[in-house]
């Protein structure tokens, strides 16, 4: 019988793209997809280090897992319990002090090494620790992606050189490291031949993307979109400082590149973004989404926002609305700031109190909440195409997204599944579109 690999993914993108090479590392192993915790006997947590109190929501579901594991033990078979990801790369030693039963300990550039480690872990019956930073490349020895329907996201480029005062990024996911063009451009044939449509090249600063001979993220998205197959291409999480001529000319002239993107700013303060050393500053930041919306005047922008940072003021805070107000964003991520131990503004001066970064938070929300139902409603009676890649709800529906990300549901066959239809927009729910056909 065929054992049954179970991940649970925390957080970002890249953790749902490396849990998804996991799988396919497993899988020469004799795993297969589990539906739940319950029914496997590997589980691996991938976790992420971003969200507040991170650590202590891995331990809890750990406290769970240890019941399921107890459970099969008495059953007489056995569940390998593996942490993966940013908490695991930052609290290895503690996971194991804390949680003695967790099998395996592996950071995110380990995970190529994951058949070496259980058969470790079931041979040894100890834990395993590895959350090196190996020499080599941890794609030069994962297997060919396998696809799962029509859209795939593709890892182009990971780690961070940027070291904003508040993130941990740099610390568990190390130095920037961009995959050689080659590489990227064969997995992304691969994934078309399998159907995929539409890919999201992903990186934590994945518009620093670089190429020996010069390439940068512009000329290889070009060489994307010319791979039969591919009709849309996304990239995220993109960094204002990496933002170059030649990526804003590809949203200028390729209809396969949607008109998105997720551009973080963190704050509209000056003074705050320089406590961040986020690298640019306000009017640098306007300056480029203005220039971005003058070559792709369809575009819409989402961003990300940190209120309560260390030492914000009611005018800093007043500086990041006005921002808002300006450039205008139909999603975000917004976050009240909490400290991260080991970075530099977790040891700042002027902490905000809860109560004070609470209430600017709502503000935030509120405010951006508003910008995104404006855009929405702005959509009714425009014709978009969206890939329509599942069924929906109800009986006769089929489920996609639109080039801005939102969810639109509209009834239709259900051959038009893994195409992109071209549809009416014609009404605006809480948290989806409503088309027709056009």
């Amino acid at each position: 019988m065929a054992k049954r690999l179970f991940v649970k993914t925390y957080g970002c993108q890249m953790n749902v793209y490396d849990s998804a090479r996991m799988a396919d590392v497993l899988a020469p192993l004799g795993y297969a997809s589990a539906e739940s915790a319950e029914d496997a006997d590997m589980v691996i947590l991938n976790t992420c280090h971003i969200r507040e109190k991170a650590a202590e929501k891995v331990f809890s579901e750990l406290g769970r897992m240890r019941k399921l594991q107890t459970a099969k033990a008495e059953a007489g078979s056995r569940m390998i319990l593996a942490v993966a990801g940013c908490v695991a790369q930052a609290e290895g030693a503690e996971i194991l002090r804390r949680a003695p039963f967790v099998d395996i300990v592996l950071g995110p550039q380990t995970y190529h090494r994951l058949p070496e480690m259980v058969a470790q872990a079931a041979r040894a019956g100890g834990a395993v620790l590895d959350t090196e930073f190996p020499p080599e490349p941890k794609f030069d020895f994962l297997p060919e992606s396998r696809a799962e329907g029509t859209s795939a996201f593709l890892s182009v480029q990971e780690g961070c050189d940027k070291f904003c005062t508040f993130c941990v990024v740099p610390y568990t996911r190390g130095a920037e490291y961009s995959r050689p063009a080659a590489a990227v451009l064969a997995e992304a044939r691969a994934l078309a031949s399998q159907g995929v449509r539409e890919l999201t090249l992903l990186g934590q600063n994945v518009n620093g993307w670089r190429h020996d001979d010069g390439w940068t993220l512009g000329r290889l998205i070009r060489e994307v979109a010319a791979i039969d197959g591919i009709e849309r291409i996304r990239y995220t999480t993109s960094h204002p400082r990496d933002m170059d001529d030649e990526l804003i000319a590809a949203h200028a002239e390729l209809p396969e590149l949607m008109p998105f993107l997720h551009l973080p700013v963190q704050s509209g303060s000056d003074r705050i973004l320089q406590a961040m050393n986020r690298g640019h500053d306000r009017d640098t930041y306007l300056r480029l989404t203005e220039k971005l919306k003058a070559a792709q005047p369809d575009l819409a922008l989402s961003s990300d926002f940190i209120t309560g940072f260390p030492g914000e003021t009611d005018q800093d805070f007043a500086d990041t609305m006005a921002l808002i107000r300006e450039v205008g964003f139909v999603q975000t991520y917004s976050f009240k700031y909490s400290p991260r131990p080991g970075t530099p503004a977790a040891l700042m001066p002027d902490q905000v109190p809860e109560k004070v970064k609470e209430e600017r938070l709502a503000q935030v929300q509120a405010l951006l909440l508003e910008q995104t139902m404006a855009f929405n409603q702005s959509c009714v009676g425009r014709e978009m195409k969206v890939l329509l890649d599942r069924p929906g709800r109800h009986a006769g529906q089929l489920v996609g997204r639109s080039p801005y990300m939102q969810p639109v549901h509209v009834k239709a066959a259900a051959p038009l599944i893994g195409t992109v239809a071209r549809l009416r927009i014609v009404k605006v729910h809480p948290n989806s579109l409503e088309a027709v056909t056009a």
